[in-house]
């Protein structure tokens, strides 16, 4: 098998975060689309209350698996300080660590979200139009929490080596199979929101296995033997302490918008159909501003296992540029396309005009977004993950949750709603800026004393 490497350690900067951070944006852009899929299917041949129980899962979905996958991202930090530092068995340790972990992971949150999922759905003031349909998909989704979180950490053992492009082959398979499956149970077996749940478990199972069998294929140092597969735990603590604080920060995210979900549900079901169409495009720039903030981790983590210090810096800089720039222009794009989307999900009117509400507020504020993204994954590079995370989780649920019981109580429109979005961005924006500029003039303070 071709071993395909990306040399963060020397020579140009720019090109190598996009030929790393572009095909990283396209498998969660696919990802997204194909997960659009199911809400086009649903809403298109079952009808805008299947589209809205779809939607309303998104946060609790993001919340139950977020924290895992931080440290997945930990696992990426780990493993590209171990290649940063020529430790082959480091590697190794961490390669086989991941997977078993990823599976305990899997079932464990499938477990527990099986036996919280009506309470998680009766708190969020789900309607009873929409309640039955939105329990049976979150169940079913649930049921493949283990081979979703073997994807994840699989991918993120490719990535630490420079390779973004194998695990968007593999979900290019799995996703072309998704939409068919989408249609079949749909269309012919006759589920509703249940079957696009049952059609996304089996494509992920689809991509976790075929990535397997590349790990398992490879000579190298990150080839999966099934004999080596054990929890080393002194590896699997650090990429804990590195990646919990990633995933707390991202389980935030997730429970500010469980927050602002319940307060979209109240408004009724078409503000719950046009903000979860919205969510399905908007998030697409949302994946290029992460794609840059993973890409900044992995090369500053490898930089850093390197003791290039300097180099970290730069990468840190060109990688707020280029996420600022493309972001904003991506946003651009995507906001002036906005109503033959969201066409696309459903041809009601009024669902299209709140999706562009939602849409103005969320594309327009992106590029502040990526602010935030960059100065948390280069700080996450050099293992300094916690910090980020309490900035986030005051400034991002602080204020979403804030804002919902005040301003919103006070006025509650869809419009006043989605204000927070860009008032919570830039004020966690500015604070992490302030916090890495501190920490880079400490870290080099350190340095120069020793």
């Amino acid at each position: 098998m071709k071993k395909v490497k990306l040399d963060m350690l020397n020579g140009s900067i720019a090109d190598k975060l996009m030929l790393f951070a572009l095909p990283l944006a396209a498998t969660g852009m696919l990802q997204q689309l194909f997960n659009a899929a199911d809400i086009a299917v649903v809403g298109r041949y079952v009808g805008k209350n299947a589209m809205a129980a779809v939607g309303s899962n998104s946060a609790i979905i993001g919340l139950l698996v977020n924290g895992f996958v931080g440290i997945a991202l930990g696992a990426n930090v780990v493993i590209s300080r171990f290649t940063g530092q020529k430790n082959e068995e480091g590697i190794s340790k961490s390669v086989h660590t991941s997977i078993l972990f990823a599976i305990i992971g899997g079932v464990f949150i499938s477990i527990v979200g099986e036996l919280v999922a009506p309470l998680i759905l009766g708190a969020m003031s789900v309607p009873d139009a929409v309640f039955g349909m939105a329990l049976a998909y979150l169940r079913v989704y649930l049921l493949g929490m283990p081979v979703i979180f073997l994807y994840n950490f699989e991918s993120a053992i490719f990535r630490s080596q420079g390779d973004t492009k194998t695990p968007l082959i593999c979900l290019v398979i799995s996703g072309v199979i998704n939409v068919f499956l989408n249609l079949f149970f749909v269309r012919i077996v006759g589920m509703t929101a249940d079957g696009v749940a049952l059609a996304t478990v089996i494509s992920n199972l689809i991509s976790a296995v075929l990535l397997f069998i590349m790990l398992c294929c490879r000579t190298d140092c990150i080839g999966v033997k099934i004999s080596r597969i054990k929890i080393h735990t002194d590896v699997l603590k650090v990429m804990i302490r590195i990646g919990m604080p990633a995933g707390l920060q991202s389980m935030v995210f997730s429970l500010s918008n469980i927050c602002i979900q319940s307060a979209i549900n109240s408004l009724g079901e078409d503000v719950m159909a046009a903000s979860s169409a919205a969510f399905n495009i908007e998030i697409l720039a949302y994946y290029l501003v992460n794609s840059f903030g993973q890409a900044c981790t992995t090369f500053v983590g490898q930089n850093f296992g390197a003791g290039n210090e300097k180099r970290c810096r730069r990468v840190a800089k060109i990688s707020l540029i280029l996420d600022v720039s493309i972001t904003f222009a991506a946003s651009v794009i995507i906001l002036l396309l906005g109503r033959q989307c969201l066409g696309i999900f459903n041809s009601d009117p009024v669902i299209t005009s709140l999706g562009i509400i939602r849409l103005r507020f969320i594309l327009l504020a992106e590029a502040v977004n990526a602010v935030m993204e960059i100065m948390s994954g280069a700080m996450r590079g050099y293992g300094y993950s916690l910090v980020p995370a309490v900035i986030t989780f005051i400034g991002v649920c602080g204020i979403r949750i804030g804002w919902v019981y005040t301003v919103f109580k006070a006025n509650g429109t869809f419009f006043t709603l989605m204000m927070v979005y860009p008032v919570s961005w830039v004020v966690t924006a500015a604070a992490l800026v302030i916090a890495y500029i501190r920490f880079i003039r400490k870290f080099e303070k350190n340095m120069a004393q020793n």
